[in-house]
């Protein structure tokens, strides 16, 4: 028997209101699968927020966080310009986003500018510390490009120092590269890196204090220098010191380089100091590629993976190593170590 709800004898009319999602639906979607870090969804659904919500300038910011983690730089700007072109005065971080856009995409000049355009607009905005880091090192890759003048002699020279320096550093066998270190300060004034590995080896060879008084020096000199605040959280974290090593890696966790070899370094360090989740993470966004030949690459890797849950991509990362890095098989595997 049909039972009727419509008392007045006309047709039934069901009860049911059709669900329609709207943008805010699919946004929220989205977010949970660039959450889980599954970038395919995660740009299929706010593409459909777009869609539905044009007017929500948030959901094109967050499609384009989305393209720049795929390393889709150009299509990421070319979103954030949009946005700029409708709510400009509303949304100044795009200002900010585009610049990391551009030195992604190795354009400094146009990563320069926007990263000013923001701290112009925004003195005291989210992105204030990361902008003002940004034109520092691109400042740097400035004056290391138009400091053009050594002599290819020089150059080859020096090269030969840092391969021995980092064969001895990959290895741990910090005496051995202290000698060499110590030349190329003398030799390569200028070679910023050379100063900050010799006080990494003073460190290791058991001369802890002489290498954090050097290092605290540097950093008195250059605050926002990328090597002295690795160098002085892993120190302090070795010595115990947890309120000076913290103060160190908090400034790191906000720390993106441009560079594969800064990234490693920064990765590295924050597994060095136990901070294994947000190293993991840093690792998972390295060009493999470009880092094969860096033993560190792997040990660093393989201990953070096997210590956020991940056992058996720490045991294939540690056996990779090996085969090309033999002597990494010397330094205990990842399950002996943090």
């Amino acid at each position: 028997m049909h039972t009727s709800n419509n008392n007045t004898g006309g047709a039934v009319v069901d009860n049911i209101i059709p669900f329609t999602p709207e943008g805010e639906f699919y946004f929220n979607k989205g977010v949970r699968a660039f959450r889980k870090r599954e970038f395919e969804k995660a740009s299929k659904w706010l593409r459909r927020a777009v869609e539905l919500s044009p007017k929500q300038p948030v959901y094109q910011c967050q499609l384009s966080v989305v393209h720049t983690e795929t390393g889709d730089y150009h299509t990421a700007n070319q979103i954030l310009m949009n946005v700029l072109a409708d709510f400009g005065h509303e949304y100044v971080d795009c200002y900010y986003l585009i610049s990391n856009n551009y030195a992604h995409l190795g354009l400094f000049q146009d990563a320069k500018k926007y990263a000013k355009e923001y701290l112009n607009k925004a003195p005291e905005g989210d992105f204030k510390e990361e902008a003002e880091q940004l034109v520092s090192v691109l400042d740097i890759e400035e004056e290391e490009d138009e400091d053009d003048d050594w002599a290819f002699e020089e150059e080859d020279e020096l090269m030969m120092h840092q391969e021995s320096a980092f064969y001895y550093m990959e290895r741990q066998q910090w005496k051995e590269a202290l000698p060499i270190l110590e030349e190329m300060i003398r030799l390569f004034p200028n070679f910023v890196s050379a100063k900050h590995d010799y006080a990494v080896c003073l460190f290791f060879a058991g001369e802890e204090q002489e290498a954090i008084e050097l290092e605290e020096q540097w950093h008195e000199r250059e605050p926002f220098s990328l090597h002295s605040m690795c160098n002085l959280a892993v120190f302090y974290f070795h010595q115990g010191k947890a309120q000076q090593s913290q103060g160190h890696i908090q400034k790191l966790r906000n720390v993106y380089p441009i560079g594969e070899q800064q990234k490693l370094r920064v990765a590295a360090t924050l597994t060095q100091v136990g901070e294994y989740a947000a190293a993991y993470d840093r690792f998972c966004r390295l060009e493999k590629g470009k880092l094969k030949g860096h033993l560190s690459y792997y040990k660093w890797f393989s201990i953070a993976a096997y210590h956020t849950g991940e056992p058996s991509k720490a045991l294939s990362l540690w056996e990779e190593g090996c085969t090309r890095h033999p002597n990494l098989a010397e330094q205990g595997g990842p399950w002996q170590q943090g």
